[in-house]
């Protein structure tokens, strides 16, 4: 029942920017919490990478080879989360794939769910 969808992917020219939403949402009931959420990206033959990871109450991480490109926000009372992309290099290009732990039962356990990805492309 939790759906978890990204959104704002494309192509860009290097040096460009690229905005991405991922909303986390149930198809009936309510969301009580969300915990982590994450950002990875997968390029083509090669394994799903960190990107950056936010916590419920304000904590942000970001991989350290996009932390003076990418910043990463959190809009909790729309369960969305944001990935900010600039000065798009090729080696960018990627799925993005947004990942949400969240509690659907209101018991404080949070569960897993992937989203299918937004392909960012990265090319002149």
């Amino acid at each position: 029942q939790v759906q978890v969808v990204e959104s704002g992917g494309g192509l860009a020219q290097p040096g460009g920017s690229l905005r991405l939403s991922c909303v986390a949402s149930v198809t009936s009931g309510r969301i009580f919490d969300i915990h982590d959420m994450s950002w990875y990206r997968q390029a083509p033959n090669k394994p799903r990478s960190l990107v950056a990871t936010t916590g419920k109450k304000g904590s942000v991480a970001i991989a350290e080879d996009v932390k003076d490109r990418f910043s990463v926000s959190r809009d909790n009372a729309n369960h969305t989360l944001y990935l900010e992309m600039n000065n798009l290099k090729p080696e960018d290009t990627a799925i993005y794939y947004c990942e949400a732990f969240v509690d659907s039962y209101g018991r404080g356990l949070a569960l897993d769910y992937w989203g299918q990805g937004t392909q960012v492309t990265v090319s002149s």
